[in-house]
């Protein structure tokens, strides 16, 4: 796609396929782009035309907008892997596009350390890397949503914690916090933050030692609030497995959040409804649940 000014007003149509409550970034950014050139910028209506249409999803389970024209230009994870262009990618995002969003958006770095068999980031993003400091995506909001994969592997992330902490700005890392990389310095940096939600750790594999080490360096650090949510994958068929670490998160008095890789898996889904509704969780034994 092009980046040059044009002298005709494009009517833009943008479909958020996995239409949930979270907001697209990458529609946020090419509303903020086209607008800036002079567009008309609209959701995607089924009954009007348009001269361009973008679809973007996050989630390949996601099924695509049946109304959709061939035309459409698709992108996000949940289609492929096309990064949007340097003048797109680094703009400031169209907030105005989700009304509701009240806080800062994006990523400060891309990429991750880790190769964790069930995750797409390595492949599709490389080893951890620079991407941007958080002004260039806030604009005075007094809360940030961070979506970077591993933002305490990077020497960079850590420096955009400490200027969240310095500005006293509430945050939550969306994709949590590796607990193997946790020190008490980091402990120490991470319990000066205002966290909009409790820490999200995760439990993904059998590294039950790291994630206590890291839940007991973060209470005594201070970090608040302490009952951290834990992120435990459920592969298909090892729910045993999956049943193992959710009951270590309960017993460090955190809140283990399931997470079904596959999401057509049945049992998967089951288990992890008893799992992330709390009510029953706290009252009902897996074994009496299922």
């Amino acid at each position: 796609m092009g980046t040059e000014r044009r002298v005709a007003v494009v009517k833009i149509g943008l479909v958020d396929v996995d239409s949930h409550n979270f907001p697209n970034l990458a529609l946020m950014k090419l509303s903020a782009y086209h607008k800036a050139q002079g567009d008309s910028v609209e959701w995607f209506c089924g009954y009007s035309t348009y001269d361009l249409v973008y679809a973007s999803k996050v989630f390949t389970f996601t099924a695509d907008n049946g109304y959709l024209p061939d035309s459409a230009i698709r992108g996000g994870w949940g289609y492929n892997c096309d990064l949007l262009p340097d003048d797109i990618e680094h703009i400031m995002p169209d907030y105005g596009l989700y009304p509701h969003i009240d806080y800062a958006l994006g990523f400060t770095t891309r990429g991750c350390i880790r190769k964790c068999d069930f995750c797409l980031t390595p492949s599709r993003e490389g080893y951890i890397h620079y991407h941007a400091s958080i002004e260039e995506f806030w604009q005075g909001q007094s809360s940030v949503v961070l979506l970077d994969g591993n933002i305490i592997a990077s020497d960079h992330g850590l420096n955009q914690l400490q200027w969240i902490a310095d500005r006293g700005l509430k945050l939550d890392c969306n994709q949590g916090i590796d607990c193997r990389l946790v020190t008490p310095e980091i402990a120490g940096l991470l319990a000066k933050i205002r966290w909009l939600k409790p820490i999200h750790l995760a439990l993904d594999n059998h590294y039950e030692d790291s994630l206590d080490k890291a839940v007991n360096l973060l209470r005594d650090a201070g970090a608040t609030p302490k009952n951290y949510t834990v992120y435990c994958i459920v592969k298909p068929n090892e729910i045993d497995d999956a049943y193992e670490r959710v009951m270590f998160c309960k017993g460090l008095n955190c809140d283990p959040f399931a997470m079904p890789l596959d999401k057509s898996d049945k049992q998967s889904r089951h288990f992890a409804r008893w799992v992330n509704h709390k009510a029953i969780f706290k009252t009902v034994e897996w074994k009496d649940y299922h």
